[in-house]
């Protein structure tokens, strides 16, 4: 088909025509780019893949790089630590055995076990490590007539100058309490740029914050409240303390002197609080170094925060952005309060994600913590934070990955089309990692529960064309 073109009198009808056609070319353009973005990778941004770093492990829940080494390791809930050296080895014997210790774990699904570690900023020099686990529950309760499930424990252990196994006899407890169920657990460690221990704790397990074990709080309209109690203990918390130097009372840490409940009502520990499970969380390497934390949700939402000191994250009298109701938590309350009893403001998640059984519809079984990319080796990932969600339901192996721009109150993301992956990554996703790159790692299983040996680690890469 020929287009009959009219002829053109005059060099400003030439320029009419000209500028006509120009524009046409840009709105062409400007509808591939939005089928581009749409399209899962988005923009500017390197289509990536995954790239196998380990496997034969029964549940990783994360990966950590031990500063001042190009090793790697891998949390096993099972109990295990595995390194993986520079060269991608992984040792044929675990750097850390703790399997005989902690609670004897459920198959189908747990959410104890070796569930947190963290290197001290020194490890290269003083080769210290910390980890929180849960071991089986001492006598007594949280009533009268009732078991405690376990007993959580933070403990710093001594590895040997060579960086491949742990001298067992050097454990130094730090810090434990009598956990009422097994869920909720938290259990992310990180050390922050002023080089203190952050420990992430949940608000002690059940549904609601309303269990056996769970005090009352401030606010009478929801039974319940650990996360909302600043006193009576760590439930619902994160924590900051100093692990450089010992109290004069005996206690193996001291509290740094800028906690916002030092010398005030409120445990002197507590950093930040009004968690419900605080699975995973990481500090940004890079940037204003951040400290961002995943709070799994109860039956509406599951959120992504962006914590900072003193603040209050809501949790039970909110639920992602909305107010949580304890009796009934597939509805909303029509209001609650936007501050607490001391005046502080109820701060909302800057991701909020609908859960699998919120009636409006969703996909995310439990939201899965990850960390800004600071590599350099993913074009226009830099400054980005890559999370991931466990699955779509709690029987399907298809967690997604996601990325989300930071800045402002709500950050927007989207899923990440990984190329042989593009709908889903085909396992379970339970955490992430990062090496001293700033490149970032995913952990993943085949099984919900710490049963058999589909556990995985992939590096997230450039995908080849």
């Amino acid at each position: 088909m020929k287009v009959k073109v009219p002829t053109v009198t005059n060099r400003f009808e030439t320029m009419n025509v000209f500028f006509a056609l120009s524009l046409l070319f840009i709105l062409i353009l400007s509808g591939c780019k939005k089928h581009d973005e749409d399209s899962g990778s988005g923009g500017n941004e390197k289509k990536v893949d995954l790239q196998l770093v380990a496997e034969d492990f029964v549940s990783p829940l994360q990966v950590v790089s031990a500063p001042g080494t190009k090793n790697l390791y891998v949390l096993d809930q099972v109990g295990k630590v595995w390194m993986i050296d520079s060269s991608g080895k992984k040792w044929p014997t675990p750097f850390l055995d703790l399997s005989s210790r902690i609670v004897p774990l459920s198959s189908n699904y747990d959410e104890r076990g070796l569930i947190g570690l963290a290197f001290h900023p020194d490890f290269k020099s003083n080769c210290r490590f910390y980890v929180y686990y849960q071991l089986p529950a001492r006598p007594g309760g949280p009533v009268p007539g009732a078991s405690w499930n376990n007993l959580s424990r933070v403990s710093q252990f001594r590895a040997n100058c060579d960086e491949r196994r742990t001298d067992m006899s050097t454990e130094k407890v730090l810090l434990e309490w009598d956990d009422p169920q097994m869920n909720h657990n938290g259990g992310a460690l990180a050390f922050g740029p002023d080089e203190f221990l952050y420990i992430a704790i949940g608000d002690g397990g059940g549904a609601n914050d309303t269990d056996l074990g769970h005090v009352e709080d401030w606010y009478s309209v929801n039974k319940g409240g650990n996360a909302q109690n600043i006193e009576a203990n760590f439930f619902g918390k994160i924590l900051r303390i100093n692990i450089k130097s010992s109290s004069p009372s005996g206690t193996p840490y001291t509290i740094p002197t800028q906690n916002p409940f030092l010398n005030a009502p409120g445990l002197d520990e507590i950093y930040a609080y009004g968690f419900r499970n605080p699975y995973r969380m990481s500090f940004d390497i890079g940037g204003n170094h951040d400290l961002l934390v995943s709070d799994a949700g109860q039956v509406l939402t599951e959120e992504i925060n962006l914590v900072e000191k003193g603040h209050n994250y809501g949790w039970n009298v909110r639920e992602g952005r909305h107010c949580f109701n304890a009796a009934n938590n597939k509805e909303v309350l029509g209001s609650c309060p936007t501050e607490d009893n001391l005046g502080n403001a109820l701060r909302d998640p800057v991701i909020a994600m609908n859960n699998w059984q919120n009636p409006a519809g969703g996909k995310a079984t439990t939201i899965i913590g990850g960390h800004v990319y600071r590599g350099r080796a993913i074009e226009g990932w830099d400054g980005k934070y890559i999370f991931g969600t466990f699955s779509q339901s709690p029987t399907t192996a298809n967690g997604q990955l996601f990325m989300a721009s930071m800045g402002g109150s709500s950050w927007d993301h989207k899923q990440v089309s990984v190329k042989n992956h593009p709908n889903d990554l085909g396992y379970y996703i339970k955490g992430f990692g990062q090496d001293n790159d700033g490149e970032v790692y995913v952990t993943v299983s085949s099984n919900a529960g710490p049963s058999g040996n589909s556990g995985k680690v992939f590096k997230i890469v450039p995908a080849q064309d």
